[in-house]
């Protein structure tokens, strides 16, 4: 069966992780990876059940199991390299919460990480806050990374104090000066890091997070200064952590295997100087495939998670053991390879743009020639002369709309050729479906498809898909054992032309446009956009004040139902006015002085008045999308 009307059309088999599998009745269904036993559980009805609860989409929906089975996954595959080739460090992962701020996220992260001594990264104060807030292993750690204050370094400091496994990494020298200022003053000598620029330099959308002329990190004469001061101090003993930060969605396990072999000689000279060195922080890196290629480019790996494990732990080890160092423990900040597949955005489609007519419209006798030879096309249309006949019928349209702007045609005979066209464009994507198709040819009949609108916003939702054209697995959650009649590109509900979706993972390829169903009265239409559970959630703005989705946690249960464990409502729309400076109290006053004067001057009744005032409230406490 061709692929592209395949029942496998979206690739599942490819991206899907075991997460999802097709229903029976053409569900997409999610399976419980922890559980494989457990029957699977249709989308389609956890959103018709969230519905009957008051949970409307546009929804973010995390599961619980997808989140924990990453984390443990990750953990279970440094045991086994570690095993496998008798190293003797311990592996000590940190979840970076710039990732996924989100409460929910952190705290069951902290919680199903508590057994592998996992622990948590901070950038800023902030997250320093809600990271001391957290019931973190006995053995996990605290790492403090990005710049930071005297509060910030204080807290840090005196946080081990109550227990905590902090370690403040040195972004330059300034900040050591800083360090030893705050120190003196407590009276307590801090655990500290050094994070150092490596040169080697990855390639893809993050490429500038890596090299010497990434924006953290020292030089190598920086370092050498830091350990200097350090020493004349009498603080050497207070360096026990060495932090690169390898770069992020690192494609290539050739690039992973090179940086750590880096980093690690500055270890082993770092070393040599005396230093106390314990751990070996080789920061981000981990990718998530969301392509399935298992290929080494933008939106995909070439390497599986147990390959990434081993390759760290061999290239540490033999390093080590080159230069007769003892192991060190191995830190990773693995954040998108841990959350990203946990959660999912789902949306319903609201309206159709569709760029076709089913029948070829009569063209009455007078008509100007260009419609009817614009027409004519249909009578040597096949599929070996197909694309001559998307050319010719480009070039008949631009003529016909060349005669309207120059006022030599009417608005009737317009759209009457537009007409036609269409026609003739439902014609063209039938044969194309069946013939061999050139790059030229989809190129031209991309520009033709049809566009459904979803109720959802893609600054807010799905932000990297907007600014560095990240490949998310997108799909329709109903009907997937039906073959899709139509190809789409996806708007959003903003007025922005930038808000469509216009590049889709399909089990072929990646394609300008996604096969989607034709709409039915009785039932609404889902999409289902996959990943979504590094960095969507916190880089979102409120173009056109969108706020954030609903969100709901789920854990599926064993009998095809599922537990909802946590919900979160949407913005509304006075929550976000607040967020730009406007008091939705004070809104409604003026709205209501406006309303009284129109009442005064007999422009509307006192019922109207009624009406539009409570219209004006209910709208203030609503959620920020399309409600049904």
């Amino acid at each position: 069966m061709d692929a592209k009307l395949g029942p496998d059309v979206y690739g599942i088999d490819r991206w899907g992780h075991q997460f999802l599998t097709v229903l029976p009745n053409g569900d997409a269904g999610l399976r419980d990876v922890q559980n494989p036993e457990a029957d699977p559980i249709s989308i389609a009805e956890i959103v018709a059940d969230l519905g009957e609860r008051g949970i409307n989409s546009p929804v973010l929906l995390r599961v619980n199991s997808f989140l924990q089975s990453s984390l443990i996954e990750l953990n279970e595959g440094f045991a086994a390299a570690i095993k496998e080739y008798e190293y003797q460090g311990a592996y000590r992962g940190v979840f970076p919460i710039k990732v996924n701020q989100q409460a929910e996220v952190v705290e069951r992260i902290v919680e199903t990480g508590r057994q592998y001594q996992y622990g948590l990264e901070v950038g800023s104060k902030p997250e320093l806050l809600i990271a001391l807030a957290q019931r973190i292993a006995k053995d996990g750690l605290l790492i403090c990374n990005g710049v930071k204050d005297e509060e910030f370094i204080r807290l840090a400091i005196l946080s081990c104090k109550i227990g905590f496994n902090t370690i403040i990494v040195l972004e330059s020298p300034k900040e050591l000066d800083l360090v030893i200022k705050v120190s003196k003053a407590l009276g307590e000598k801090p655990r500290l890091g050094v994070r150092i620029k490596l040169t080697h330099k990855i390639k893809g959308n993050w490429a500038e997070s890596s090299g010497d002329r990434s924006s953290f990190g020292m030089t190598t004469d920086n370092v050498v200064a830091v350990v200097n001061r350090l020493k004349a101090e009498g603080m050497e003993d207070c360096l026990i952590l060495q932090h690169s930060h390898l770069g992020s969605q690192i494609s290539d396990i050739i690039d992973v295997r090179r940086i750590v072999s880096e980093a690690c000689r500055f270890f082993t000279e770092l070393k040599a100087l005396g230093l106390p060195l314990k751990f070996l922080d080789l920061g981000g890196g981990l990718g998530v495939d969301y392509t399935g290629e298992k290929q080494s480019n933008e939106n995909s790996v070439n390497y599986s998670l147990p390959e990434y494990c081993e390759a760290v732990v061999e290239t540490v080890k033999y390093a080590m053991d080159d230069a007769g160092i003892a192991h060190p423990n191995i830190i990773t900040e693995s954040g998108r390879g841990v959350v990203a597949l946990s959660s999912m955005l789902i949306f319903d489609v609201l309206d159709t743009t569709l760029y076709d007519s089913p029948t070829m419209p009569t063209i009455q006798e007078g008509a100007h020639h260009l419609i009817g030879d614009l027409s004519a096309i249909r009578d040597y249309l096949t599929e070996k002369r197909l694309q001559e006949c998307v050319n010719d019928a480009i070039y008949y349209r631009e003529e016909v709309r060349a005669l309207f702007r120059r006022g030599n045609l009417d608005i009737q005979s317009l759209a009457l050729a537009e007409t036609v066209f269409r026609y003739l464009v439902a014609q063209f994507k039938t044969l194309a479906k069946e013939a061999e198709t050139s790059e030229q040819l989809e190129e031209q009949l991309g520009n033709f498809a049809d566009i459904y609108h979803g109720n959802f916003s893609l600054f807010q939702s799905l932000p990297d898909v907007w600014a560095i054209d990240q490949l998310h697995p997108i799909m329709p959650l109903q009907r997937l054992n039906e073959p899709p009649q139509r190809d789409a590109v996806l708007s959003d509900i903003t007025c922005d032309s930038d808000g469509k979706i216009d590049q889709f993972v399909l089990a072929d390829g990646i394609s300008p446009t996604l096969p989607v169903h034709d709409l039915s009265e009785d039932e609404t239409y889902y999409i289902g956009v996959f990943f979504v559970g590094a960095y969507q959630e916190t880089l979102g703005d409120l173009h056109n004040l969108f706020g954030d989705t609903n969100v709901v946690t789920v854990a599926l249960g064993e009998d095809g139902e599922f537990d909802l464990l946590h919900e979160v409502e949407g913005d509304t729309i006075a929550e976000v006015l607040d967020y730009v400076e406007y008091e939705a109290q004070a809104c409604l006053s003026t709205f209501r002085k406006r309303v009284d004067k129109a009442v005064s001057s007999k422009k509307l009744t006192i019922s109207e008045r009624r009406v539009l005032i409570e219209a004006y409230k209910d709208s203030l406490g609503g959620y920020t999308y399309f409600e049904k």
